[in-house]
């Protein structure tokens, strides 16, 4: 459990007031645990709505003890079980309602590889019976660089999501040359993401190293929302 600065001390029983403590104050406490985390982490967890601070009249955010234990549990689950916020933010809901909650166990850390995470793999022909489309559609999607399989032949489970949304767009004249373009772009980004979280998977402590996957999971989440963002502004239309 973590303890947060209390006020009021040696002036009897502290009062609600006291015990709000300011962000800077929450940032001290809870990188005694987690060293990589940063005060825009915990303005984003709370723009996520994980986290819900007091505001003073002036703006200023006031944390109380249980929403700083509240982001360390999240902070916890991103780095020892990989999980997306969502899934965090459920998990927190069933706990506030008494109920129990079943996490992944956790993976090993970095230097001895054992049971980390790895990727769901499917075979060709899964992956076009997923897709609904032909080996010819396959192999220029291969083509174009917009499927890659893994070495063996088989494919990351992920690809059939790909697949199908190039298959989609296929439907509106959208050939896999047109859609080289979105490929480029998503590798960029995918390569900014990269340059922030080497320095997580090279850092001497071994739980930042293991919140490198957590990261990079977030960052991602961050990119596909802007990307989506921008190309609804360009067009001028709203999505919902």
């Amino acid at each position: 459990m973590l303890r947060t600065p209390m006020g009021g001390a040696g002036h009897g029983t502290a009062t609600a007031d006291d015990r709000l403590v300011s962000i800077g104050t929450v940032l001290s406490v809870l990188r005694d645990e987690f060293p990589e985390v940063t005060i825009s982490k915990i303005r984003f967890l709370e723009t996520e709505g994980l986290v819900e601070p007091q505001r003073t009249p002036s703006g200023y955010r006031k944390f109380s003890p249980e929403d700083v234990e509240r982001l360390a549990q999240v902070l916890r689950m991103q780095r020892d079980h990989y999980l997306p916020l969502k899934v965090i933010r459920e998990h927190l809901d069933a706990l506030e309602r008494g109920e129990q909650i079943q996490l992944p166990v956790s993976g090993g850390t970095p230097e001895t590889g054992a049971d980390c995470p790895t990727a769901a793999r499917i075979g060709r022909s899964e992956l076009l019976a997923a897709a609904e489309v032909g080996e010819d559609e396959l192999d220029e999607w291969e083509s174009y660089g917009l499927i890659t399989p893994l070495p063996g032949g088989d494919y990351d489970a992920e690809v059939v999501t790909v697949a199908k949304l190039v298959a989609d767009l296929g439907r509106f004249g959208l050939e896999p040359r047109h859609l080289r373009a979105v490929k480029a772009a998503a590798d960029r980004e995918a390569g900014l993401v990269e340059q922030i979280v080497a320095p997580l998977r090279r850092h001497r402590n071994p739980q930042t190293r293991a919140h490198a996957e957590a990261t990079a999971k977030e960052l991602a989440e961050l990119s596909v929302r802007l990307h989506a963002a921008l190309v609804q502004s360009a067009l001028g239309v709203r999505l919902h």
